[in-house]
């Protein structure tokens, strides 16, 4: 028996600007953090740069259900790349029915087509939903404090 899961997950592109500002919208709403409006010709830069990847899950008729974005950062150890996931983010009406799962497994899959090995993702120690998220599809928690600086 073959379950089918709902929605999919679309590798957001330069000309995809519309659902990339649906996407952040969601991302922002879910965060509770504000947004500020994103020019077009932001958004195809953006997504135009192979330095960036977005992920949108959507339902059938492309209303949003929830995104990922991550940066492809150039190592200097190696001639290789890694990506760092920096937001993934569900509708919470749509948590819970694998989306969260399936956008890490594509960008993985995004990140392996580009020859990247290796993903990481930061995740606050006190969130507790995050840290099951993460172990749960596979990732091994490393002990790191991550400072941030702000001018």
């Amino acid at each position: 028996m073959t379950t089918h899961l709902p929605g999919r997950i679309r590798l957001l592109g330069a000309a995809d600007h519309e659902l990339a500002r649906a996407t952040f919208a969601l991302m922002s709403e879910v965060f509770e953090t504000p947004v500020s409006p994103l020019s077009d010709a932001y958004l195809r830069r953006l997504l135009g740069s192979d330095a960036f990847v977005a992920l949108a899950a959507v339902g059938d008729q492309d209303e949003v259900w929830g995104g990922l974005t991550a940066h492809v950062l150039p190592m200097t150890r190696t001639e290789e790349h890694e990506l760092f996931i920096y937001d993934i983010a569900v509708a919470p009406a749509r948590q819970r029915l694998g989306l969260g799962r399936r956008l890490v497994g594509a960008l993985l899959d995004e990140g392996q087509r580009r020859g990247i090995a290796v993903s990481f993702v930061p995740a606050d120690n006190e969130d507790d939903h995050a840290l099951e998220f993460y172990r749960a599809i596979g990732g091994e928690a490393a002990p790191v404090t991550i400072f941030t600086f702000e001018r």
